[in-house]
């Protein structure tokens, strides 16, 4: 099975994820995405896929995202933040053939192997 991870290697929860999609056995494009963040479309159509808003993609702990609001901001607001500033995308978003999820937790991989 093919699958893709917006991946932070610095980050626990998203090196977790894609050792479990390795485990899998899963051929993964890893894309990091603070050095090549997503297109706003293709961020939108992940967070549409995953059943979330991008308030629910939104990364707060080590950002000034709550500070600024951006937990409460429209879609608009968030996704234009996130375009300016990808350390607001929360991680790990992973794509397969059987949907996409924010693996936060890492279980909810389990969903989409």
């Amino acid at each position: 099975m093919k699958a893709t991870i917006w991946h932070n290697p610095k980050c626990g929860t998203s090196r977790k994820a894609l050792a479990r999609l390795e485990e899998a056995g899963c051929q993964v494009e890893v894309i990091e995405y603070l050095k090549h963040p997503p297109t706003r479309e293709t961020l939108m159509r992940l967070y549409q896929a995953a059943g979330i808003t991008p308030a629910r993609g939104l990364r707060l702990q080590n950002t000034d995202a709550a500070e600024r609001g951006l937990h409460n901001a429209d879609d608009d607001t968030v996704l234009d933040a996130m375009m300016a500033e990808p350390v607001l995308i929360q991680r790990p978003l992973v794509e397969t053939p059987k949907g996409v999820v924010l693996a936060r937790p890492v279980e909810l991989l389990e969903t989409i192997l």
